[in-house]
């Protein structure tokens, strides 16, 4: 779906003003995002949870979100600055390569509550910078919903909730580490004696 929403936020989709773009770019970031969970959830549930799925899936995930950054920065600059995206992907880079080396230990780290809602934060951040693009805000009465400053506030909220979520992850893996460090230390001394 991440070449299909690239195309979407170019000038070349058909269907250009009205904000169609923003909302068909919405909508389906949020159908791929309810897909990769349902996908998920699925495997989880009918135990059919494979060695592939465990590298593709987070894989796909920091895909969608680093291509809907990156286009977002062209997009929308005025919510999502090149910095936020260096931010944000550089966590995910983070992640994962704290992931491949507790791997190569013999160890994993499981997603904890804070990167569960860094997610959620990143799916509300992309979508309300995508409608910010055409809104500033939308009035339905006397309710009014400020559309631009919710993105830039939900996108400020997703650096600090990323950078949390990294400290989390580095703490974690820190922990793990030191301990499979020790371990070895003590078979080691074991065996010489």
């Amino acid at each position: 779906m991440i070449p299909l929403l690239l195309w979407i936020l170019t000038p070349h989709f058909p269907w250009q003003g009205h904000g169609a773009p923003e909302i068909t770019a919405s909508v389906l970031f949020i159908l791929a995002s309810i897909t990769d969970g349902l996908d998920g959830y699925l495997a989880r549930k009918r135990a059919q949870i494979t060695t592939m799925g465990m590298l593709l899936d987070p894989i796909a995930d920091k895909v969608m979100v680093t291509g809907a950054l990156i286009a977002l920065v062209a997009y929308n600059p005025d919510v999502v600055k090149v910095w936020i995206a260096v931010v944000i992907i550089s966590r995910e880079f983070l992640v994962s390569g704290l992931r491949s080396i507790a791997s190569s230990e013999g160890f994993t780290i499981q997603a904890s509550d804070l990167g569960k809602l860094k997610t959620v934060t990143q799916i509300v951040s992309v979508v309300s910078a995508l409608l910010a693009h055409q809104w500033y805000q939308w009035q339905f009465g006397f309710l009014i919903i400020p559309v631009k400053w919710f993105a830039v506030t939900a996108i400020y909220f997703t650096v600090l909730v990323s950078s949390i979520s990294a400290i989390d992850y580095f703490v974690g893996f820190w922990k793990e580490i030191d301990h499979a460090s020790k371990d070895r230390r003590k078979a080691s001394v074991m065996t010489r004696h």
